[in-house]
């Protein structure tokens, strides 16, 4: 299966789960300049969910979520507030 494919599949399954999901076309040219705690968020998860091989879109996605939500990655970033 090649890249392309899966990137297909992906953006597939974004277009499908994601109401406000914006098509690649649109996107703005790598930089990690737009934003660097996006980049090293998707870092670490990339290392994470990529450690063994997938199957397919399913898998990745389960993978995704599992791996965000068992191991508060969204929460890293969340900066406490005064007060």
């Amino acid at each position: 299966m090649s890249f392309s494919h899966r990137a297909s599949e992906t953006v597939q399954l974004l277009k499908q789960m994601t109401p406000d999901f914006i098509p690649p076309t649109l996107w703005p040219p790598s930089s990690p300049d737009l934003n660097p705690v996006d980049y090293a968020v998707w870092e670490i998860m990339q290392e994470r969910v990529y450690k063994k091989k997938i199957k397919d879109v399913g898998e990745l996605r389960q993978r995704t979520v599992e791996e965000w939500n068992g191991n508060n990655l969204a929460s890293m970033w969340i900066l406490p507030t005064g007060g």
